[in-house]
């Protein structure tokens, strides 16, 4: 399916309302981001948060956790890897560990599972995590203000973790970055054509985000109108770790 296509499929699907007010979403503060939990998809619909210069060098921890003080019926049943045959599907982050390094226990509560979903191996190794070193880089540039979510959407045949951990597959990811007057935004699939190559074909405006998951995003009319024509380049010497 042509990516046109899919987003036009996902405006036909979802309906152009904000869910971050509904009693069953609850907002989560850890040290260093929020998390907009739906306690219907027993995962987390929407994050945020402010990326500043790197000066943090605390160690990316292997082990996952659920946290302990959100109702466990809002979250995933088990903290353990999405085991499904064929296609490979990773504990993905929305926000990552490598950008919560400055201290234990923001880059710890970044793998609890609130900010974990199952992520197509080729998409979170590919294309997403190329959203994040773009802003690992310009971090050190300017602050930056990141604001993203999970589509579950309505397909049931990639649901392999149902059983094992209570939550659909999404079905795509949106972000934006936010730097001054300048934005960029993507709605990215979750799948194995989403590799780094391929980013640039995810590219959307602001407008388009609004208009599919119904939130308002910070900025100017006239930002929310562009869309840009490439992803922002990953500057020369940029240190990605």
């Amino acid at each position: 399916m042509r990516f046109s296509t899919f987003i036009a499929v996902m405006m036909t699907v979802f309906l152009p309302t904000s869910l971050m007010a509904a009693e069953h979403v609850i907002k989560l503060d850890y040290p260093g981001f929020t998390i907009w939990l739906d306690c219907h998809e027993r995962g987390p619909v929407k994050f945020q948060y402010n990326a500043q210069r790197d000066t943090g060098n605390e160690k990316r921890l292997s082990q996952f956790y659920l946290d302990p003080k959100a109702p466990l019926y809002c979250q995933q049943k088990s903290n353990k890897t999405y085991k499904q045959q064929g296609e490979r599907y990773d504990r993905g982050h929305l926000v990552p560990a490598n950008h919560m390094d400055f201290s234990k226990k923001s880059i710890k509560v970044s793998n609890y599972m609130t900010n974990i979903v199952p992520q197509q191996a080729n998409m979170n190794r590919g294309a997403w995590l190329l959203t994040e070193e773009i802003t690992e880089c310009y971090r050190d540039i300017d602050e930056l203000l990141i604001i993203g979510g999970v589509i579950y959407g309505n397909n049931t045949k990639d649901d392999f973790f149902i059983r094992s951990h209570g939550i659909k597959t999404p079905t795509a990811f949106w972000k934006v970055i936010i730097r001054n007057e300048r934005v960029i935004a993507w709605i990215i699939p979750n799948s194995k054509e989403a590799t780094r190559k391929n980013l640039d074909n995810y590219l959307v405006s602001v407008d388009d985000i609004e208009a599919l998951t119904g939130e308002q995003i910070p900025v100017e009319a006239y930002l929310k109108e562009m869309k840009a024509s490439s992803s922002w380049q990953i500057p020369k010497g940029c240190n990605k770790g």
